[in-house]
């Protein structure tokens, strides 16, 4: 393989349209007679919706149409086995922002105008907040429609109890035994781009029934497409969904949302184009982001380090609805047995249903939150042992081509090389444990899926599927029904067809994102997009570059397999001064065979545990991830600082290295950002957002925004696309726990909840004062070089 394109650093095939203001959001699209659509949303955290009148609110000038939840009672969910939303609230408001009618007007003033006027009488019911509380209770019950979950469930989303082997067992044979809580804070996704949908609906016509074309900052458009038609009640081959531009998403557009519904409703109502933005502040409440958690972890190991055995027990806060939470209750547990080796392993994981905003998949979805309190917890075994941290984690590597303890397979592995990496770059043998009081270095480690093994619904299709067509111009049209939400698929693709048949980059068009127009792929979810379309594009560029091989051969009166394109050129490997412009070779493939084109897709191979929910976090590949982390704790104020992070991550192989390095550093950023500042906080006695804006929701600014240096390692998985596995996710994981250790070889405290906020440590600091904890000896040096 010649590989003048793939592992090159390139430009992004949609960075210039985005940085000159461009690109088409789907806020920029106004069609003639459009109209503004508003959602009026529940003030209250637990409602029964009694009655609305709508009447007033219909006779506003202005105002073309008014939707209310009776009007689409089918309850529907991105999981097919928990379908518990409606677009709009029917029967029950179950957090505050839950919608219960909207608006299509001639503007968005009148539109908001005429929500005023809706009246809907409540009758308000307490507000479960507390997943404990809600856990327990067994008389009022936030779905109560269903009688299986009101009779055997009460407010329980999903419980996953699972065990590996015997634990107890395993130790009560351990050295040493570590027990502790560890809590995350529920943290939102805060893309720069709200929500946003465009509905036009062609009535029906002599030549057919009518068609819906929606164009939504979705990132899940098949998905969406489904749910689309199960809730209109219309047929899928009615409905045309279409992904613009997309202006971020990290896991918070991966499934519908009210808007969707809403704005294809009353543009089938009106017969008018109709979109609806979100607010920021509706951002917020529609959410889907980071779960909170409350986790135990109890570890065993030997004297030398190995570990015996791990047990896990997490509850989780899902909020209102279930959404991806039947697979987080799975994730939390099932994607923690690497990229160490447990020999023995349990975990307990409840999901709660809460009246507040659903939570859902943000980046790294449902394995952040149990990486940060393991690998924290690792740590204290390491100081316990009196070991280095990293090679406590070299000492548990579970190695490459191997089987977890719950029966995931996993291929490449280049965790080592990872540690390695960051201890080096980060002069970690010289400076840990060794820099003066307040700076510290903190290590962590992590695994991550390639791409789920399984669609979300169950079916033998493709997951992934892409179309080329090659024009006799030098053009080449790729096709495929993949989401670029800014990570970089359309140019993952462009970077494919110009590698395999030797194409200049500016000749090769995508055409991505359209249900009409495009194969299906599943959208960007689960880290899949490099792996899956990454193999389906090869399948089907190589089924062509043949052809034109044979065609070139053939002119030559050569063997095929010496015929090679590149840089624009079809040449003879022999003599490359035998060669010809790379379209006349296109010319001869076309005269031999017809119009070119071809298609590839790719099918996931059976993976997982034969046990219930075995197959839930299989993947056909995994990434691995280690950060060193430099910290400055001011303890005077409680501040902590993040000055560097080293990221070493294994994405099998870098297809495109500038994008890599963009998603390793854009993960460490999101990481850092969650142990310092981020809260999606609510108040406890009404359900009210805390900080619904980007002014009140702590971020950090690219004045707080840490030096990260990339260490890209490539183990060549042998199931990835020239080896490549993901990198859009594992590289978050790392951070959070490897700042919570940086802080401890800092000042010697213990921050097991995020956010590390000021208050935490000056509390933390004043406990070590009282209790007169001495200072803390690094195990890596002798004692006379400790602080």
């Amino acid at each position: 393989m010649s590989s003048h394109v793939i592992g090159s650093r390139h430009r992004k095939v949609d960075g210039n349209i985005k940085a000159t203001g461009k690109a088409i959001y789907a806020d920029d699209i106004q069609l003639p007679g459009m109209l503004h659509a508003k959602i009026l949303r529940s003030p209250h955290a637990h409602a029964r919706i009694l009655s609305i009148d709508t009447s007033k609110a219909e006779a506003l000038p202005g105002v073309r149409g008014v939707v209310v939840g009776a009007e689409m009672p089918t309850r529907y969910g991105i999981i097919p086995w928990t379908p518990d939303e409606q677009a709009l609230a029917a029967d029950k408001a179950r957090y505050v922002g839950d919608g219960v009618a909207a608006v299509a007007a001639l503007d968005e003033d009148t539109a908001n105008a005429a929500l005023k006027l809706i009246e809907v009488e409540y009758e308000v019911l307490r507000p479960l907040l507390d997943p404990l509380e809600a856990a327990k209770e067994r008389e009022l019950i936030i779905h109560d429609y269903n009688p299986r979950q009101v009779e055997k469930k009460g407010n329980i989303s999903k419980r996953v109890d699972l065990s590996f082997g015997d634990l107890d067992a395993a130790l009560a044979d351990a050295d040493v035994v570590i027990e502790d809580e560890y809590f995350f804070e529920g943290t939102t996704h805060a893309p720069i781009e709200p929500h946003c949908a465009v509905a036009v609906w062609t009535e029906e016509t002599n030549d057919g029934p009518g068609l819906l074309t929606l164009t939504s900052s979705t990132q899940v458009p098949h998905y969406l497409h489904r749910e689309l038609a199960k809730v209109l009640e219309l047929k899928q081959s009615q409905i045309r969904v279409i992904q613009p531009a997309l202006g971020g998403a990290f896991g918070g557009k991966s499934e519908p949302f009210d808007l969707e519904f809403v704005v294809s409703k009353l543009a089938m109502k009106t017969g008018r184009p109709v979109k609806l933005l979100y607010t920021r502040e509706e951002v917020f409440y529609s959410h889907r982001g980071r779960h909170p958690m409350l986790m135990k972890f109890t570890t065993g190991a030997k004297k030398d380090g190995t570990l015996t055995g791990v047990r896990s027990k997490i509850l989780i806060d899902g909020g209102a609805y279930s959404s991806f939470g039947l697979v987080t209750a799975y994730y939390a547990g099932q994607l923690l047995t690497g990229p160490y080796a447990f020999p023995t392993y349990a975990f307990d994981a409840t999901r709660v249903y809460t009246n507040k905003p659903c939570c859902g998949p943000k980046r790294g979805h449902g394995s952040v939150q149990p990486r940060f309190g393991f690998e924290v917890q690792l740590d204290e075994i390491a100081e316990k042992l009196a070991m280095d941290p990293i090679e406590l984690r070299r000492k548990n590597f579970i190695g490459e081509h191997v089987e977890t303890v719950n029966g995931q397979r996993i291929t490449s592995n280049g965790f080592l090389q990872c540690l390695d990496a960051v201890e080096e770059a980060s002069g970690w043998k010289q400076r840990y444990g060794k820099l003066p009081r307040g700076r510290g270095l903190g290590i962590a480690g992590s695994m991550y899926i390639s791409g789920t093994a399984y669609p979300i619904y169950p079916n033998e299709m493709p997951q992934s599927g892409v179309m080329v067509r090659v024009d006799r111009s030098g053009v080449i049209a790729v096709h495929c029904g993949a989401s670029d939400i800014g990570q970089g698929s359309d140019s993952l693709l462009q970077y494919i067809a110009a590698e395999e048949l030797g194409a200049p980059l500016d000749a090769v068009r995508v055409f991505s994102s359209d249900t009409d127009l495009t194969p299906v792929d599943l959208g960007a979810y689960s880290s899949r997009g490099t792996f899956m379309i990454g193999n389906a594009a090869i399948e089907a560029c190589q089924k062509l570059k043949a052809q034109i091989q044979e065609a070139v051969g053939e002119a030559w009166e050569v063997k095929p397999k010496s015929v090679q394109l590149a840089g624009g050129m079809a040449m003879w490997t022999q003599d490359t001064s035998k060669s010809i412009p790379i379209a006349e070779a296109y010319q001869l493939a076309e005269a031999k065979f017809g119009s070119l084109a071809s298609t590839g897709s790719y099918r996931t191979e059976k993976l997982g545990g034969s046990y219930r929910g075995g197959t839930i976090g299989a993947s056909p590949a995994y990434s691995f991830t280690a950060h060193v982390v430099e910290v400055e704790v001011d303890e005077e104020t409680g501040f902590v600082k993040v000055e560097k992070i080293w990221i070493a991550h294994d994405c099998g192989k870098a297809l495109a290295p500038i994008l890599v390095e963009g998603q390793m550093e854009g993960s460490a950023y999101m990481g850092a950002a969650e142990a310092i500042m981020e809260v999606q906080g609510f108040h406890m006695d009404t359900g009210l957002h805390r900080a619904p804006s980007l002014l009140d929701y702590k971020m950090p600014t690219t004045v707080d925004t840490p030096d990260m240096q990339s260490l890209i390692i490539e183990s060549n998985d042998p199931k990835g696309p020239y080896g490549a596995k993901e990198a859009g996710e594992g590289p978050l994981h790392p951070a959070i726990p490897a700042i919570s250790n940086a802080i401890f070889d800092a000042v010697g405290i213990r921050l097991r909840r995020t956010p590390f906020t000021p208050m935490d440590v000056l509390t933390a600091l004043r406990k070590q004062r009282e209790q007169a904890v001495p200072q803390r000896v690094p195990t890596s040096v002798p004692p006379t070089a400790a602080r």
